[in-house]
């Protein structure tokens, strides 16, 4: 059987933040036949403009589309800026969205995970973006959830913590189980 296709959309642009850090995790400890990418064009895109959305859509978009299409599911991994979804990732909802009822994650598993300062490690941002996604079209994994605040890593990378390891490695196993 082929490797199972996991898309992950990241919802932080520093090339050091500890969303990314979970990203490469996923990548790196995810379970045998599954293959997780880190998508790296999202700050390529422009803003979402109706206009621009033609036959003729920018090269940045046509990507994004063409990535999420030869995915099977979508991990997106971010943190909470200001109580909400990062600008980024919500610009790449809108266009992963379109056309209306038929975008290229369609249908798809999607889960979303990720870090923030704070108690509560983000569940706000998570929250909104499973409630996006899910108007967008992927078939959001409500149960599959790891909102971790960024002090549990003290500093280290995330794979240095067993506990955090092993999530990040259940989540992608539990997501990847979703495709049909």
């Amino acid at each position: 059987m082929a490797d199972i296709k996991v898309l992950t959309l990241l919802g932080s642009l520093r090339a050091a933040s500890i969303n990314r850090q979970l990203a490469e995790l996923a990548a790196e400890s995810a379970p045998e036949g599954i293959s997780v990418t880190i998508y790296e064009g999202l700050g390529d895109l422009p803003f979402y403009n109706e206009d621009l959305d033609t036959e003729d859509a920018p090269a940045a978009v046509a990507a994004l589309r063409a990535a999420a299409a030869e995915a099977d599911a979508a991990l997106v991994v971010t943190p909470e800026y200001n109580g909400s979804i990062p600008g980024v990732l919500k610009n790449a909802i809108d266009w992963l969205s379109r056309p209306y009822g038929n975008g290229a994650l369609k249908d798809k598993p999607l889960a979303v995970i990720g870090a923030a300062l704070g108690q509560y490690g983000g569940v706000w941002a998570h929250d909104e973006t499973r409630k996006s996604f899910g108007i967008a079209g992927p078939r959001v994994i409500e149960t599959i959830k790891l909102s971790l605040p960024t002090a549990t890593f003290g500093g280290k990378h995330p794979r240095e913590t067993a506990e955090v390891a092993e999530a990040v490695r259940e989540v992608v196993g539990k997501l990847a189980a979703e495709v049909s």
